[in-house]
């Protein structure tokens, strides 16, 4: 009997996969509380960026993985949210967390977005941000305290998105 071992990739896609469809029943969106760790992260414009170079801005901090359909399905949605309020001092970053980067470019070749995406290929900013799903987000206020944690996507989120947004902008 021929016994092979599941490499990490494919072991993590599983187990994501797992999360996703566990948490499917779950509320979307839980309000938090606390300081975001800070970070800093290469990004597909090939400069680095630092969480806390973005204080005064509403940040939405999104994880997501090239695999992950529902993060697929939700990138063109944030990028109109991204469009509709980078002038009021928005920004999103989205954190791939594929081993690979190449796996999102190549995504980002066909579902092109204006906001900056940034590598964690080692998923060292994902556990900072304790991520158990995919996608989740985290809506950071002008001061850089969580507020709204989204674990996973389903169609419609991107309401609650913008609403989020809209009252984080106006504080």
């Amino acid at each position: 009997m021929k016994i092979s071992i599941i490499n990490n990739s494919l072991l993590r896609k599983v187990v994501m996969t797992v999360l996703l469809s566990s948490i499917a029943f779950m509320t979307q969106a839980n309000e938090l509380s606390g300081a975001a760790p800070d970070f800093t992260l290469k990004s597909n414009q090939g400069k680095n960026i630092r969480l806390q170079d973005l204080r005064g801005q509403v940040v939405m901090l999104n994880f997501w993985a090239s695999w992950c359909g529902p993060c697929r399905q939700e990138m063109p949605l944030m990028d109109v949210i991204y469009k509709k309020y980078e002038k009021l001092g928005f920004t999103i970053l989205a954190v791939n967390v594929d081993e690979d980067s190449s796996d999102a470019d190549a995504f980002l070749n066909s579902v092109p977005v204006t906001f900056p995406v940034l590598y964690d290929n080692d998923s060292k900013v994902s556990e900072l941000f304790d991520v158990d799903a995919m996608p989740t987000t985290v809506m950071i206020d002008r001061d850089g305290n969580k507020r709204f944690l989204h674990r996973g996507y389903k169609e419609g989120y991107e309401i609650d998105y913008e609403k989020q947004v809209k009252k984080l902008v106006r504080e």
